[in-house]
């Protein structure tokens, strides 16, 4: 009897992960794995930058209520007081940081799927440079699925890991590019020279018993690029007002914005979410209490109203990556209330809310943030007092800030003094 040109596979052919044979897919490939690197190369070094100025947003360097990371050291080097011009800085930075983030998910995937035959490579080490190879893989890996996995988490108000998301995700980043660095350093040579390649050459990626395929390479990346622009157009409307923040499905904020007229634009937390009573922001109960070199100074609203009021265009930007549009606030600027307690030269401010629970129930502002002109303490917003939810009867608006420093329904504001 003839034989045919392709015998049977032996029933005892080993079909554990360790065995190159277990990987079928025709599509891996240093061709393949290349081009999704490349991608990374330069979207992860983005991510890290604008994760690393999101993080001196909040001036971690100023008071602990501000930061909770433990015993930063040297990783906190480039720390610097975050600047309130151009207005829109944390904007950009956050709403970047965040779309991107969210976007790169398909090619991070389809990358950990690309070399995912490597992580089963036996013997674990062949050579000193191997294990460290080998080490720096798995930390990127594991690093790579713990950031994006607790970004999203945080972007979509999940806080169901352990401990704070700041420390987490500041270390967690840290060991990450570290990896990240150690692996581009020694494979962005191969991988360049594997994308001027017009043939494929023999690699471990490539599977020695693969399967007829069903999408060509270039079919494939086409996917994991549609994947990333669906993500995309169904993430970067919440940075936006008005029609395009509906389009944002998988944003937390996405959807229709709360209500109408003056107050109809995004918030993060509602008055009730907040703990707060309608009887203690009334006119008769609500006092707010300035504290300063020259003593307590007690205000009503009626009191504040007495004050020189000032206006500034500004918006409001959060680290879950929404923002809006320049909303018209009004109310006493920061660097008055100091100068009623005695601070000609406008020092640091302790601002505290009369929030009942939250990480951000008080925030540190630097002094360059309170001496800036258009620092208030709002009362009013697009030309009405502020609604509950947007912090009646006071709420601190700052440039530049992210959102959770500018402290809504404030109680007490500290200036000077040991923050």
């Amino acid at each position: 009897m003839a034989r045919t040109s392709s015998s049977p596979r032996p029933l005892s052919s080993p079909r554990t992960p360790f065995s190159p044979a277990f990987w079928r897919s025709p599509l891996r490939g240093p061709w393949f794995t290349s081009v999704l690197g490349v991608v990374l190369l330069g979207g992860i070094t983005v991510l890290f930058v604008t994760g690393l100025l999101s993080y001196a947003a909040y001036n971690p360097d100023l008071s602990r209520v501000n930061d909770t990371t433990p015993d930063k050291g040297l990783l906190g080097f480039y720390l610097f007081s975050w600047p309130t011009d151009p207005h829109w800085l944390y904007r950009l930075v956050q709403g970047v940081h965040v779309t991107l983030g969210i976007t790169l998910i398909p090619v991070l995937l389809a990358k950990l799927w690309s070399v995912v035959p490597k992580l089963f490579t036996l013997p674990p080490a062949r050579s000193l440079a191997h294990a460290l190879e080998r080490l720096s893989l798995v930390l990127l890996v594991g690093g790579g699925l713990f950031e994006f996995v607790t970004g999203v988490l945080n972007v979509q108000l999940d806080y169901v890991f352990p401990g704070s998301f700041y420390p987490l995700h500041f270390y967690g980043a840290w060991v990450f590019f570290a990896a990240f660095v150690a692996h581009a350093v020694l494979k962005t040579p191969m991988a360049l020279r594997n994308l001027r390649q017009l043939r494929q050459e023999e690699s471990e990626l490539m599977s020695p018993d693969p399967v007829e395929p069903t999408v060509t390479r270039r079919g494939a990346l086409g996917l994991v690029g549609g994947g990333s622009l669906l993500l995309f157009a169904t993430t970067a409307g919440q940075n936006f007002d008005g029609p395009l923040r509906r389009t944002a499905l998988l944003a937390p904020h996405g959807g229709a914005e709360p209500g109408g007229g003056p107050g109809g634009f995004q918030i993060n937390k509602t008055a009730a979410y907040a703990g707060i009573d309608a009887a203690e922001t009334g006119e008769e109960a609500w006092r707010l209490i300035v504290v300063g070199r020259d003593g307590t100074v007690r205000l009503s609203r009626a009191n504040l109203l007495q004050l020189p009021l000032h206006s500034a265009a500004l918006p409001i930007a959060c680290v879950e990556g929404w923002s809006t549009s320049d909303q018209w606030w009004r109310g006493v600027r920061l660097r008055d209330l100091a100068g009623l307690v005695g601070h000609d030269d406008p020092p640091d401010v302790l601002v505290e809310s009369l929030q009942r629970r939250g990480a951000f129930r008080r925030a540190a502002l630097r002094a360059n943030q309170v001496a800036d002109p258009r620092s208030l303490l709002a009362l009013f917003v697009n030309g009405e007092d502020l609604t509950p939810d947007h912090g009646h009867p006071a709420r601190v608006i700052v440039p530049a800030a992210p959102g959770v420093v500018n402290t809504k329904w404030v109680a007490r504001m500290t200036f000077g003094g040991d923050l």
